[in-house]
């Protein structure tokens, strides 16, 4: 295709936003956009500047930080001003602040006009997050919402964490996702929730070959009706 494709994938934390993200943009040649790891940086960088609890503050390292992703191997490389912060990022203490950080909107409409920067210097983007398919792209070629039990996530996040050795309890991981959902849900500016016209995926009980296919498959859909 010549004109610029773009495929949405939002959806709550658990879902399998990333893992699905990566592997449809590594099939069709497209590139990956990371936007939660964005807002992990943000938050990141608030902790370690002590700042949490300033707006403020937070909003200059939103406006001032050159974040740089770049995916490789299979893994989202997030540097910012050149220093790596890949594992910093994804710490427990970040899980657990970056809903708050998101729910300022001043840093929303930060990160977003670099989210729609990065896609323009691209021919086909797979772009994920919580708000792709209705703030930061409403008019995405495809948009994809995908689901999935509490329970399911949580194991899923605890066995992240297991992977990495770091100890975390079933139950804290589940509360900790409730609480991330209530916030993303409910924030006044740009709400986790489904576009009208996205197409809701559940994946509580399907493998990652499968839910990858299916968002495949919808992609194939939308382009034989451009081609039409």
């Amino acid at each position: 295709m010549s004109k610029r494709f773009i495929v949405a994938i939002d959806g709550p934390a658990g879902s399998g936003k990333s893992t699905s993200a990566k592997l449809v943009a590594q099939k069709l040649g497209y590139l990956y956009i990371d936007t939660g790891a964005m807002y992990r940086t943000v938050t990141f960088l608030a902790i370690k500047n002590n700042v949490l609890s300033n707006p403020n503050a937070i909003i200059e390292i939103a406006r001032n930080s050159d974040i740089d992703l770049k995916f490789i191997d299979g893994i989202t490389h997030v540097s910012v001003d050149g220093n790596d912060i890949t594992e910093g990022i994804r710490l427990p203490e970040v899980n657990i602040n970056v809903s708050n950080i998101s729910a300022i909107e001043d840093v929303r409409k930060i990160l977003v006009e670099k989210q729609r920067k990065l896609a323009m210097e691209n021919t086909g983007v797979v772009m994920e997050g919580r708000d792709i398919g209705t703030v930061v792209f409403p008019d995405a070629d495809v948009k994809i919402f995908l689901i999935a039990s509490i329970e399911e996530r949580a194991r899923r996040r605890t066995k992240e964490y297991e992977e990495k050795s770091v100890a975390v309890a079933l139950e804290d991981v589940k509360a900790n996702l409730e609480l991330r959902d209530k916030i993303d849900s409910t924030r006044e500016f740009s709400p986790l929730i489904k576009a009208a016209d996205a197409i809701e995926i559940d994946t509580s009980k399907v493998t990652i070959p499968q839910q990858v296919e299916m968002i495949l498959e919808c992609i194939r859909l939308a382009v034989k009706k451009e081609e039409i």
